[in-house]
């Protein structure tokens, strides 16, 4: 065997755990790459040795300029390839001295993943495999790598290194404030409105100048119009503030790169290789950044998987990983055998997502048997679904299985409700996530204002929050006095505080501003020399919040609690970072996700939306509510991007599972304050009877002896009542207005328009209409009151 061939077979020894795709997928190194990456494939381990090759290896499986090996070196390659030598540490790095070539520096590759969770565990899995270096790869999400290339290369468009990233709290009071500058009533624009049409933007690359002002019929539409201004004026004063919201982290970095032609050469590079996970949930910006880094060496590796593409909702478009093959003319790999679920599970993603037309062809498959079939049931209504649930899951716990076993899935946060109630009364333990996180907690908000006050002294947002928390006497008229003087002395506002004497608008207030003034510099001065738990522990006492939250009796204690777990995070950011300024601690705080939290060990039931499942996976899944109008969302219903969003939705649900999947749907559902009574999704339909068993249980029947129970819906006067009023309402408008495009229109709110289109939803039309003074809207013309003029 030549010496070439000889490292080949010692390299497919070395990932002998891998399949025969992953392994072509893991030797190659060069060029543009896309591994289709099918739910449960092994992506994450596929991606671990990839990285692990290009350290431990670089080309060697390819190149065919590795230098002969001595007799002594070639035998103990033979007898590692031949299994007779152990794969050790010590073997591992001797083997990567004798055939490794052109290995990769670790510094010089970038695996970019959506997670913050995600990326420590690939660098955890890189450590395990004594791969050289592993601690020093750039393994981080899209937001971490830009704010590392930010600290670095951002004042090529004007902001300082030491920027500030605000998150969502920071950005609407901001917003707030520009609307009160601009004489906008949130009455008639929704801050959150607002602000989600600037993040799009910002998604695609859109800066304020090129924000569109005109409807689909290209006329100007006040709306847009006005949304457009609100963004040219927050972005100024996020500039002011030498601030960045979470979305301009990488639509600046783009700005950076394509500004800035040393920048883009430094960093392209610094690169030898790029690794980008969950490619199909990239968006415009994250791909121009994407192509505009990997234009230097041109080594793209996206792992990624078309039908498990969710997040459209928040910019991603499927397209992204759709064009890649021709974009980048790579070489696609396709990873099909899963290692999570049982074949009936897989046979039915496999059939639901078929439907698709936004779909590449691929069919996975498992060898860990048929398994069960899935359980579809029809319930009366959801408290009897509810019951069942909780029921299966003691049943499946008598069998052995964990609480943790167990996943509820569902399409919207409020169908939790009823589900959490009868969890409760049933005794059994849950989390749920998505729920109220821990940074967003009034009283760890207030301290991290607080923190990032003292870190960047010119942070109105953050010190606007926290001025009269606790109460001060400074109200809102004092607060707009000191920015607005600030502002004009080009000082911060902590000086203006000081210097408050000066100026005859403040010097009534001195009493209550310099104590506050003082307190803050002297933290500001000190901060660096300081560990940050013991700067927490200061002006947290300092400042007299620590005093109020215990003048709140039990109330209080709770939330002194959560300061003192702040404090626990902090430490443990401490332990686990060699650099840990206040700085460090906030920039990672800014970044954290709620999946980053998740907890894997509790042993409690998990429910969570099916957004939010994506990446998991538990043996026995619930998915429940499963009818028209909620899954697929009524708003899906007459979009078909939308439509084949909510099926990849499912897939994605499906494939959670890895041995038990139930799917359940009730005639009746009490939901947004009202009783629903919907078809079965067309999702159950879509999957082949072979591989499931139906089970109805409509009929309302006394639970058995051994089912353990919480009580069921009574059908009380107030729900009579009320469904009875809804059905003769519903009876009274069964006549409905039939509408056509160019019909004139009116609504209550909006004033008068033209329907530009008119499609089915349910019992209900769907309207495009453009208002002659609001812009262009889609309504459902029933639950609107649209009428014809």
């Amino acid at each position: 065997m030549d010496s070439k061939e000889l490292r080949k077979k010692a390299l497919e020894r070395f990932f002998a755990r891998s399949n025969n795709m992953q392994k072509k997928a893991i030797f190659r190194t060069e060029g543009a790459v896309l591994i289709i990456a099918g739910a449960g494939s092994g992506k994450t381990t596929v991606l671990c040795n990839r990285i692990a090759n290009l350290l431990l290896f670089g080309d060697a499986y390819t190149t065919p300029c590795a230098p002969e090996l001595g007799m002594e070196d070639e035998a103990f390659v033979q007898d590692f390839s031949n299994g007779i030598i152990a794969d050790t540490p010590e073997v591992t790095e001797r083997l990567s001295s004798l055939i490794g070539h052109n290995r990769a520096i670790p510094w010089k590759i970038l695996a970019v993943t959506f997670t913050n969770k995600a990326a420590a565990e690939l660098k955890e899995r890189l450590s395990r495999m004594n791969a050289p270096g592993a601690d020093q790869v750039w393994a981080a999400t899209f937001h971490s790598t830009c704010v590392r290339i930010l600290r670095r290369s951002i004042e090529s468009i004007g902001y300082d290194r030491n920027f500030v990233i605000y998150d969502t709290d920071d950005s609407k009071r901001v917003i707030k404030s520009v609307f009160e500058s601009m004489n906008i009533s949130d009455k008639t624009f929704n801050p959150k409105t607002v602000m989600n049409a600037i993040s799009r933007a910002k998604d695609k690359l859109i800066v304020p100048e090129a924000f569109p002002v005109t409807n689909d019929d290209g006329k100007a539409d006040f709306q847009l119009g006005t949304i457009r201004d609100v963004y040219r004026e927050y972005q100024n004063r996020l500039k002011a503030a030498n601030a960045l919201d979470f979305d301009d982290i990488i639509m600046k970095t783009v700005q950076v790169f394509r500004t800035d032609p040393e920048a883009l050469a430094y960093w392209q590079n610094h690169f030898d290789y790029i690794m980008v996970d969950e490619y199909q949930d990239t968006n415009k910006a994250q791909y121009e950044l994407v192509k505009l880094l990997a234009g230097g060496k041109g080594n793209l590796c996206v792992v990624g998987d078309e039908d498990q593409s969710i997040y459209r909702f928040r910019g991603a478009t499927i397209e992204n990983i759709l064009s890649f093959e021709d974009e980048f003319d790579s070489t696609v790999i396709k990873l099909e055998q899963n290692y999570r679920s049982t074949s009936n599970i897989l046979d039915a993603a496999n059939a639901v997502i078929r439907n698709n037309t936004q779909h590449k062809d691929k069919n996975l498959w498992s060898d860990l048997g048929a398994g069960e079939k899935i359980h579809v049931y029809r319930f009366y209504d959801e408290m009897s679904e509810d019951m069942f649930i909780g029921n299966e899951i003691l049943a499946n716990k008598d069998k052995g299985c964990r609480l943790a076993d167990n996943a509820v899935l569902y399409r919207a946060n409020a169908q939790s409700r009823s589900v959490e109630m009868a969890l409760s009364k049933m005794g059994i333990p849950y989390t749920i996530v998505g729920g109220t996180k821990f940074y967003e907690r009034k009283e760890i908000r207030d301290a991290m204002a607080y923190l990032s006050v003292i870190c960047n002294p010119f942070d109105t947002v953050r010190l606007s929050r926290i001025i009269n928390e606790p109460k001060r006497g400074i109200g809102d008229t004092t607060w707009g006095e000191i920015e607005r003087i600030s502002l004009a002395c080009g000082i911060s506002p902590i000086e203006t505080m000081e210097r408050c004497e000066e100026f005859a608008a403040l010097a009534k207030k001195s009493k209550a501003l310099k104590p506050l003034a003082a307190m803050f510099r002297e933290l500001i001065d000190t901060a660096d020399e300081r560990d940050i738990t013991d700067i927490l522990d200061d002006v947290m006492q300092q400042s007299g919040y620590i005093d109020m939250l215990t003048a709140q009796g039990e109330e209080g204690i709770g939330r002194l609690e959560n300061i003192k777990e702040l404090k626990s995070a902090m430490i443990s950011f401490c332990e686990e970072n060699e650099s840990h300024t206040l700085f460090d601690y906030l920039e990672q705080a800014a970044l954290i996700s709620d999946i980053d939290s998740y907890d894997t060990s509790a042993d409690r039931v998990t429910l969570m939306t099916m957004h939010s499942a994506k990446g998991l996976e538990f043996e026995n899944v619930f998915i429940v509510g499963a009818e028209e109008n909620i899954f697929p969302a009524y708003r899906s219903l007459a979009d078909m991007y939308e439509l084949e969003e909510d099926r990849r939705l499912c897939y994605v649900a499906i494939t959670r599972a890895k041995r038990r999947l139930y799917i359940t749907t009730a005639e009746s559902r009490l939901l947004y304050g009202q009783t629903q009574h919907n078809k079965m999704s067309r999702f159950i339909q879509e999957i082949p009877g072979e591989y499931m068993e139906f089970t109805d249980k409509t009929k309302r029947q006394a639970p058995t002896g051994n089912e353990r129970t919480y009580g069921g819906r009574k059908q009380s006067t107030y729900l009579q009542d009320r469904t009875a009023a809804q059905e003769a309402k519903a009876a009274a408008a069964a006549p409905a207005e039939s509408f056509s495009p160019g019909d004139r229109v009116s609504h209550k709110k909006f004033g008068e328009g033209t329907v530009i289109s008119a499609s089915p939803l349910g019992n209900d039309t769907l309207l495009e209409i453009s208002f002659d003074e609001s812009g262009t809207k889609k309504l459902a013309a029933k639950f609107a009151k649209i009428t014809k003029i």
